[in-house]
């Protein structure tokens, strides 16, 4: 293993699948995929429902195993993990935000924030002093309190994202975190998540359909089709290039993995 691939946040996969029996039909949700992501890398997986890239997300996230092929994170071979090992590594090294927030409605934010530190066995006052500072870094520093049925929808995003950076993880999921939202508040959880990864250092993978956030944000798009990358296209976010004094449109379209536009 190199030393480049043991930084914290890189990840890699190699010919991975996930393929589901369901009666005699196999469903190859993915199928042979081999990606490189950079430590500290923003990168945008997109493509349509049902082509994989919430799949995917899932593996590198230890939520899943794969039916065959590897996923290394940090180094380690999540495939290779035990269930214990696998908890751990959610538990320390990633951070997932979901399109449903998941928030506990009898909790307060802070409990909520608070509550995977308590599986990780974070001391006590450590816990709540991470909590509140994740809470007061999305805006939420005077909501403490509260519970997610007091809040809006992106009020209970920016907490959720909030859980996700208690712990610091290297690795950063989004799984279309702003398809609950609309297009205002959408932005401005994605000007979050982008915050996260280029203040914070953290890797950053985002499960998106729209394409117009990932050029806004992302460095790197990825297209995923019927279980497999389909084309790779690297990305000069819209924000940089307007900074730069260019147009804020996009870049030249999709590559397949053989260098030829779609």
């Amino acid at each position: 293993m190199t030393e480049k691939s043991r930084r914290a946040g890189t990840i890699r996969t190699e010919a991975v699948c996930r393929h589901y029996q369901m009666g005699d039909a196999v469903i190859r949700a993915v199928d042979g995929i081999s990606l490189e992501v950079g430590a500290g890398e923003f990168v945008a997986l997109l493509g349509s429902s049902g082509s994989g890239k919430s799949s995917l997300l899932n593996l590198i996230a230890g939520l899943d195993r794969p039916t065959s092929g590897a996923v290394i994170v940090n180094g380690d071979n999540l495939a290779e993990m035990s269930s214990e090992e696998l908890s751990r590594y959610r538990r320390h090294s990633v951070g997932i935000v979901f399109q449903a927030f998941n928030l506990v409605g009898a909790m307060t934010l802070l409990e909520n924030v608070e509550l995977p530190m308590r599986f990780a066995e974070t001391e006590r006052g450590q816990r709540l002093a991470l909590a509140r500072e994740a809470l007061q870094r999305v805006g939420l520093g005077g909501r403490l309190m509260h519970r997610p049925g007091q809040l809006s929808g992106g009020e209970q995003q920016r907490a959720a994202l909030a859980r996700a950076l208690a712990n610091r993880p290297s690795l950063l999921l989004a799984d279309e975190p702003t398809g609950n939202l609309d297009s205002h508040t959408g932005n401005e959880i994605l000007d979050l998540l982008h915050e996260c990864n280029e203040r914070l250092g953290m890797t950053l993978l985002l499960v998106t359909h729209e394409r117009a956030l990932a050029e806004r944000y992302a460095e790197r798009l990825v297209f995923l089709a019927d279980g497999k990358v389909v084309g790779e296209q690297a990305n000069v976010p819209a924000f940089q290039r307007v900074a730069a004094g260019g147009s804020g449109k996009g870049t030249a379209g999709p590559q397949t993995q053989e260098g030829e536009r779609r």
